[in-house]
């Protein structure tokens, strides 16, 4: 084992201890000093990669979704002088509208697809949404909000497939194609090429290299086709156990959203969704920026999804990072 694997080892060893919620009740005070100390020291030594995108209203986001609209609803030269008589003191805020389950990244709640009429759990999904204040504030389907999304994933074991590289050897930093769907054999291939082993429990990222449109060219990046997981992709990451899964378009599914028998039962519209969040409780996050990681090929990593903890929201923005040891 090279010096920098043992390295990588303790440092995700540490992380994974705070993750995990690992308590050291039997410890001296000293002693738990001295190891929260360690951990600090660890993260802080750790290089971050920001996997979101800077969000505005010119940002691309899909067409069942309310526009993002801001507005200054106080500002410096407004309110210099509203608390003391010599002007010292100014402030600005703002209100903002917009989808709760869009940003840049963005995380899907488990209540935000029904499948048949019903959410994750069997959970009536008209029932669930009776009440306009939010999901679940009808008394069905609480759980399912994104206030209830478990505290274990807010810091999780990630890994990033990269298929558009593995796929395009020549062509690394281009996109896949339009309406291309990515299959089980082509996530499959991408982990063994990249050494990556998948584990029950992970946080599974995938690259299409569509996140280069997302400001680049976000006409295309919201247009009617584009590269996406396809319905064998799900039921791979299904197979594989995963907990959340997310990539850098703005559907993560394949664009058009659509099945077809013998793919499917019947002809579906959003089958990945439906598949992996109602089906599976499985969450997608959606707008990653994944270049800068999968450039410095960092395949396995510390994940922080920390989405806002909003009594029946649909979803949540997210500013998402990932950590890995330096070296």
């Amino acid at each position: 084992m090279t010096t920098q694997d043992r390295d990588r080892r303790r440092f995700f060893k540490a992380a994974g201890a705070v993750a995990a919620g690992l308590a050291f009740a039997e410890a001296r005070a000293d002693g738990r000093s001295d190891r929260n100390d360690d951990f600090i020291r660890s993260v802080q030594k750790a290089r971050i990669f920001d996997l979101s995108h800077t969000w505005d209203e010119n940002s691309p986001i899909a067409g069942v979704n309310p526009t993002y609209e801001m507005a200054l609803e106080a500002t410096h030269q407004g309110t210099r002088g509203t608390f003391d008589p010599d002007g010292q003191l100014s402030f600005t805020s703002e209100v903002q509208k917009w989808s709760g389950q869009h940003g840049a990244p963005s995380i899907d709640a488990l209540g935000h697809i029904g499948y048949n009429g019903k959410l994750f759990g069997g959970v009536d999904a008209a029932a669930s949404t009776s009440d306009p204040r939010g999901l679940g504030r009808s008394g069905v389907g609480a759980h399912l909000d994104i206030a209830h999304y478990p505290k274990e994933l807010l810091v999780n074991r990630g890994v990033l497939l990269d298929v558009a590289r593995f796929l395009q050897p020549q062509h690394r930093a281009d996109p896949l194609p339009p309406a291309f769907a990515i299959t089980d054999e082509h996530l499959a291939e991408t982990a063994r090429h990249q050494g990556v082993r998948l584990r029950r429990g992970d946080t599974v990222l995938i690259r299409t290299g569509w996140g280069q449109y997302f400001a680049g060219n976000p006409a295309l990046y919201k247009g009617d086709e584009a590269a996406g997981v396809g319905v064998s992709g799900a039921k791979f990451l299904v197979r594989e156990k995963a907990r959340v899964v997310g990539n850098d378009t703005l559907t993560f599914e394949v664009r058009p959203p659509i099945a077809f028998p013998p793919e499917v039962p019947l002809f579906q519209v959003f089958p990945v969704h439906m598949l992996l969040i109602p089906q599976n409780g499985i969450s997608i996050i959606e707008n990653y920026f994944l270049e800068e990681i999968a450039k410095e090929r960092e395949y396995e990593f510390l994940l922080v999804v920390p989405p806002l903890k909003i009594r029946g929201g649909t979803g949540s923005a997210l500013r998402s990072f990932a950590l890995v040891p330096r070296g």
